[in-house]
C-alpha cells in the first residue's frame, strides 16, 4: 500500500511538472510573441498556455481506479511524439550538377518590358521576338503603374520617400565601376578576403560570400539604358555577394506603402555598401564593378546561392537561413584573388518550401505556384508567375511584399525563432509540423500590420 502511494505520488509530481513546463513554454511564446507586435500570435500562444496543461493538471488533481496507467500512457506519448518531431534523422540530399540551358536576357525582365514605349524601335523588335509577352505585358501597362497616384496603395508622403531613395541609388549608377589605380597593393588572399567580410558587414551587410564568376551568373543580353541589346561582357574571375536586412515591421504592412518605402531603402542601402567596397578594391589596383538595382549585369540571387549565403525557395528568390527572404542582394565582381566559400546547400530549406506553401496562399497576384520544383531552363526550381506578380504591383503602386511578410523563415532572428529555425535544419519530421504551428499560431493568411502613427500624415487642404 505505502509502494502504491508513492507511485501515485511520483505520477502526480510527473504530472505537475509537465503542466508547468508546457505553460511557461507557451507563456514565454505569449510574451515574446507581443513584444514582436504579434497581437494575434500572443492570444492563441496564451490560450495554449491554458489548454496544453490542462490535461496532465487535470490527471494529477483527480484520483480514480486506473489513473496510473493513464498518466504514464499519457506521459509516454508526450516524450516519444517530443523524440519523433525533434530527433535530428540525417536526411540530406545533395544537388544535382546544375547548367542552364539558355543564359539569362536582361531583356525578358518585366521592369525593363515594362518602360518599351509603343512604337519605339526597341517596342517593336522585342515583341517581334516574344509575341507571346505582348498580352499580359499590355496588361500590367494599363494598370496605374507603381508609385502611381491613382494606384491602390497610393499615400503620396510615403510614395516620395520611396522615390527620393531610387533616385539617389540612380545617382550611385555612374560610379559602379571607375578607373583602377595603377599601383597595385598586393595582399595574402585569406587576410584580404577576411578583411573584407567583416567591413561590408561593418558597413551594414547582413551576411557575405566570395564565389567564382560563372558564365551562368551573367546576362547574355544586356537590358538598360545605353547598353541595352549589347552582349554582357564581363570577365572577372570572382564575385563577393552580400545581403542587407529588410525591417520585420515595415514588410509586414505590405502591400501598404510602407513594404515598398523599405524595398527602395534597402536597395540603396546595398548599392551604397557595394559601391564602396567596388571603389576600395579599385584603389588596390584591381578591377571592380558594382552590380546595384537597375545597373546588373549578373543575377544576383544565383551569384548569392553559389557564395554560400542561402537556396532559392518557392517565391523564386533568395531565401537566407537567418531572414528567409527577408533580404536584398547585390554584387560586386572583381579581378581580386580572394578565398572562396562553398555552396552550403541546404535541403531542410527546400523541403520546407515544398510543405510549407504559405507564399502561394497568401499572395494576392496567384503569381506562386503550390506545385512541387519543375525543370526551367535546365534547372529544376520553382518559378513564379511575373505578369501576374508584376500586374498586382502595378495595381497596388507597391511591391506588395505579402509572401516574404507571411513566410515562417522572415521571423525576427531571436532566440525563439533560431531555435525553430535549428529543429527545422535538423528534423524532417519538424519541418512538417513547423509550418502547421506557424499556422495556428499566426494564421494560414495573417493580415498585414497597421500603420505606425507617424506614417499617417494627413494631407492639408488649400
Amino acid at each position: 500500500m505505502d509502494i502504491f502511494h508513492v507511485q501515485i505520488d511520483l505520477i502526480n509530481i510527473l504530472l505537475f511538472l509537465f503542466s508547468l513546463g508546457f505553460f511557461i513554454m507557451m507563456i514565454t511564446v505569449s510574451l515574446l510573441s507581443n513584444s514582436e507586435g504579434e497581437t494575434t500570435a500572443a492570444k492563441r500562444a496564451f490560450f495554449a498556455s491554458i489548454l496544453l496543461p490542462s490535461p496532465y493538471l487535470i490527471l494529477a488533481l483527480t484520483v480514480f481506479p486506473g489513473k496510473s496507467i493513464i498518466a504514464y500512457a499519457l506521459i509516454g506519448f508526450t516524450l516519444l511524439s517530443a523524440l519523433i518531431i525533434l530527433f535530428p534523422f540525417k536526411v540530406r540530399r545533395e544537388p544535382a550538377d546544375e547548367k542552364i540551358s539558355e543564359k539569362y536576357d536582361e531583356r525578358d525582365v518585366v521592369f525593363v518590358r515594362n518602360r518599351l514605349k509603343e512604337g519605339s524601335e526597341r517596342f517593336d523588335e522585342y515583341y517581334k521576338r516574344k509575341p507571346e509577352k505582348l498580352e499580359p505585358d499590355n496588361l500590367f501597362r494599363s494598370a496605374p503603374g507603381l508609385l502611381s497616384p491613382d494606384s491602390g496603395q497610393a499615400d503620396p508622403f510615403m510614395y516620395s520617400s520611396t522615390a527620393a531613395s531610387f533616385i539617389a541609388c540612380d545617382n550611385l549608377i555612374d560610379i559602379c565601376d571607375g578607373p583602377v589605380s595603377e599601383e597595385k597593393i598586393t595582399a595574402n588572399e585569406e587576410d584580404i578576403s577576411e578583411y573584407i567580410k567583416n567591413w561590408v558587414k561593418r558597413l551594414g551587410a547582413h551576411s557575405v560570400g566570395i564565389t567564382l564568376l560563372k558564365e551562368d551568373h551573367k546576362y547574355s543580353i544586356a537590358g538598360r539604358g545605353e547598353k541595352y541589346g549589347k552582349p554582357v561582357a564581363n570577365n572577372h574571375k570572382f564575385a563577393i555577394a552580400f545581403t542587407v536586412e529588410m525591417d520585420y515591421d515595415s514588410i509586414r504592412k505590405g502591400p501598404q506603402a510602407p513594404s515598398v518605402m523599405e524595398s527602395a531603402k534597402q536597395y540603396l542601402n546595398a548599392g551604397t555598401i557595394a559601391v564602396q567596397l567596388a571603389t576600395f578594391i579599385r584603389h588596390l589596383g584591381y578591377s571592380a564593378r558594382a552590380h546595384i538595382d537597375a545597373n546588373y549585369e549578373v543575377v544576383c540571387p544565383l551569384v548569392a546561392r553559389d557564395a554560400g549565403l542561402g537556396e532559392l525557395g518557392r517565391m523564386g528568390i533568395l531565401m537566407t537561413p537567418e531572414l528567409g527572404p527577408r533580404a536584398r542582394v547585390n554584387v560586386v565582381t572583381t579581378e581580386l584573388p580572394l578565398v572562396l566559400d562553398k555552396r552550403k546547400y541546404d535541403s531542410s530549406m527546400i523541403e520546407f518550401c515544398r510543405h510549407c506553401k504559405k507564399c502561394s496562399t497568401v499572395c494576392p497576384g496567384r503569381a506562386i505556384s503550390d506545385k512541387d520544383r519543375e525543370i526551367h531552363n535546365g534547372v529544376l526550381c520553382w518559378k513564379i508567375n511575373h505578369e501576374k506578380c508584376f500586374n498586382f504591383w502595378c495595381n497596388s503602386g507597391t511591391d506588395c511584399g505579402r509572401c516574404m511578410a507571411t513566410c515562417p523563415y522572415s521571423h525576427p532572428d531571436t532566440l525563439m525563432h533560431n531555435i525553430i529555425r535549428f529543429f527545422i535544419k535538423h528534423s524532417p519530421v519538424f519541418r512538417r509540423v513547423a509550418a502547421t504551428m506557424d499556422d495556428l499560431l499566426y494564421g494560414r493568411k495573417p493580415r498585414p500590420m497597421k500603420l505606425a502613427k507617424w506614417e499617417k500624415v494627413r494631407v492639408k487642404s488649400n
